[in-house]
């Protein structure tokens, strides 16, 4: 792969590559500027990151979350294109090159999680389970739909993916002007392609991390291919989506930490008794647990009202740094198998920073993930989906046969969805047509935000006042 395609400014409808007078931002800039504006990165100011529906104002939502993983992933993009020009690891780079980096990186920490439905990740379980469930009760003229379905295209619903979603919505759902989504760069969307394989080419046996799941759906197929052809990377995963994968784990594991001790879920004591049990052995690892300590001395030293909680704030602050460091050397001592394509693993995988990522991981899951208050409310989601899907599934299903009930749901689905749907449809088959008719309800529950999703099920439950 060269860095000449892998930064393509290319765009669905063209793109002029000239600058006015008045605007001399790049193609990438360009792209930041329009991602900023556009109501589906709004949305994500009320979408979970860990705590669903909180109502306090100091943990994460999936929108801060976002601009953390968009300035660390402008970090790392610049702390690796500095490496590339001083180790001299590509004489083909360049410094223009380098800064581009930064800008795709940046833009595309905003639009990683863009295609999340409401809830976290258990939203995408919740859509997965009940579309396996009921792919052999749903009839479609008298046939299972999962046997009007091709083996992908039913694939796409039971392996249902954000990343993939996400796709969806840069590439088509954002009407701006006509079908193509917000018309970003190409280098942009290939980077935000974190599995480059389609629902049938899932392999989690194959040892490589972009076999895991899902990428784009057969809807964006064509564009997938036209990406994959522009920028190069023919099947294989973008250099910056390691970059970017690396830039979001780093946000989560040590953001979810934080919000855990500041919600209670951990105290600090539970906290360095855990680092300190995981890393014993370790002397690398020994020393981040120690740092912990070091920075609760420091803050009683200082006076500071709560030690514990700001011993925990800066501790992360420098956890985040040490993982930064150790991504862009990674990155840089194995960037000749991640240019061929060859590098099969996430970026700190097999590495002491892993190390550290996995018991960041485990410590979250034991205290936050499995407790009661985050499992009700999982459960409570379920309903929802449960309840949302099982209305609008059949409704999307038996589109235009003049069930007024059904007409009526249909009715309250998004005009611009609709009108992608429309254009979308236009000369296809009946199967092909049912296919995007249920992407036309992900697409409409994906929109949602957890409020949206709750007030809505509310409403069509009759538990709410209308």
């Amino acid at each position: 792969m060269e860095w000449k395609t892998l930064l393509s400014p290319k765009r669905q409808r063209g793109v002029s590559g000239k600058r006015s007078e008045t605007d001399n931002r790049t193609e990438f800039q360009k792209d930041y500027h329009r991602i900023v504006g556009s109501a589906s990165f709004r949305r994500l100011q009320d979408k979970t990151q860990v705590f669903p529906l909180e109502r306090g104002d100091f943990v994460r939502t999936r929108l801060t979350h976002s601009l953390e993983v968009s300035s660390f992933a402008a970090s790392l993009g610049q702390s690796v294109g500095t490496g590339i020009l001083e180790r001299r690891l590509d004489s083909a780079f360049t410094e223009r090159d380098a800064g581009a980096m930064v800008d795709v990186l940046r833009a595309a920490g905003l639009v990683h999680d863009i295609g999340n439905p409401p809830f976290g990740h258990f939203g995408e379980d919740a859509i997965r389970m009940w579309f396996s469930s009921h792919a052999d009760s749903l009839l479609y003229r008298g046939e299972r739909i999962s046997s009007v379905l091709s083996k992908r295209q039913m694939g796409d619903l039971i392996h249902f993916e954000g990343n993939a979603q996400a796709l969806r919505i840069l590439s088509k759902l954002h009407c701006l002007v006509g079908t193509t989504g917000m018309n970003l760069t190409y280098a942009l969307l290939s980077t935000v392609v974190k599995y480059p394989v389609p629902s049938t080419g899932i392999d989690k046996r194959s040892g490589n991390v972009k076999d895991k799941k899902m990428g784009y759906m057969q809807s964006e197929e064509e564009l997938y291919r036209d990406l994959a052809k522009e920028t190069g990377t023919n099947g294989a995963r973008h250099p910056l989506t390691f970059l970017l994968e690396a830039a979001d784990d780093i946000a989560y594991l040590t953001g979810d930490i934080e919000d855990a001790v500041k919600k209670g879920k951990i105290s600090y004591e539970t906290l360095l008794f855990e680092l300190q049990s995981a890393c014993a052995g370790n002397a690398e690892l020994s020393k981040i647990a120690e740092k912990l300590v070091s920075c609760k001395e420091r803050a009683i030293g200082s006076g500071m009202p709560d030690p514990s909680l700001n011993a925990v704030q800066n501790w992360v602050v420098f956890v985040q740094s040490y993982l930064l460091g150790q991504a862009t050397n990674r990155f840089l001592d194995c960037y000749k198998e991640i240019m061929e394509g060859s590098f099969a693993t996430e970026l700190l995988s097999g590495t002491p920073a892993g190390a550290l990522c996995k018991q960041l991981g485990a410590i979250a899951y034991r205290y936050v993930f499995r407790s009661k208050e985050i499992l009700k409310i999982e459960i409570s989601a379920y309903s929802i989906f449960e309840f949302l899907l099982s209305k609008f599934v059949p409704a999307a299903i038996h589109y235009g046969e003049r069930d007024v009930l059904e007409d009526k749901l249909m009715c309250i689905l998004s005009e611009n969805y609709k009108y992608v749907y429309a254009r979308e449809s236009e000369g296809k088959s009946e199967a092909d047509k049912l296919y995007l008719r249920l992407l036309l309800v992900t697409d409409y529950l994906c929109g949602m935000t957890d409020s949206y999703a709750k007030n809505l099920y509310q409403e069509l439950s009759g538990i709410a006042k209308l």
